[in-house]
């Protein structure tokens, strides 16, 4: 609770800041030139923040991976491949024990990004990254999709957002 993590694009393009919680302090955690960094989320233990690396393409929202960085600088740690230069992957946030990182991915067929998709057979899923083995599992997905992975402060449980037919 003594530091903010955010973006900012203060230094030229988005990248993660930390400053302490009253508002002193800024100092720059990622020095990206191009790919712009978005989404930063603390570890548990507050060593490190995942965030979302943003990539564009043909497509203006792009597609992205996640990255590991330790809060005493670093260039980072890359947890994810894109899946395409289109297709999202994005929402990262630590499972409550650090052990694990959710996310969402859209994991819809194919590799180009498609407007005007039909969302009820579900576009996104929540998978989950285990740290230690790198083995990604799906958590959460099918009819509806499901997007903002949020787990509960004892881990039991995940919280997310799903769409339901009518």
């Amino acid at each position: 609770g003594t530091k903010i993590a955010f973006t900012s694009d203060r230094a030229g393009g988005d990248n993660i800041w930390l400053m302490a919680s009253d508002g002193t302090q800024p100092t720059q955690l990622t020095k990206e030139t191009f790919r712009l960094l978005n989404a930063p989320e603390w570890s548990p233990d507050g060593r490190y923040i995942v965030a979302r690396k943003h990539f564009t393409s043909r497509r203006s929202l792009g597609a992205g991976e996640l990255w590991l960085y330790d809060t005493t600088g670093g260039k980072g740690l890359r947890l994810t491949n894109s899946a395409s230069k289109q297709k999202d992957t994005g929402e990262p946030v630590f499972s409550t024990d650090g052990t694990g990182v959710y996310f969402s991915l859209d994991a819809s067929p194919g590799a180009n990004f498609e407007y005007n998709k039909d969302p009820n057979p579900g576009i996104y899923q929540i998978r989950r990254l285990d740290l230690q083995s790198g083995e990604i599992k799906t958590v959460t997905g099918g009819a509806g999709g499901s997007v903002r992975p949020t787990p509960s402060p004892d881990g039991k449980t995940l919280a997310f957002v799903k769409r339901i037919r009518e």
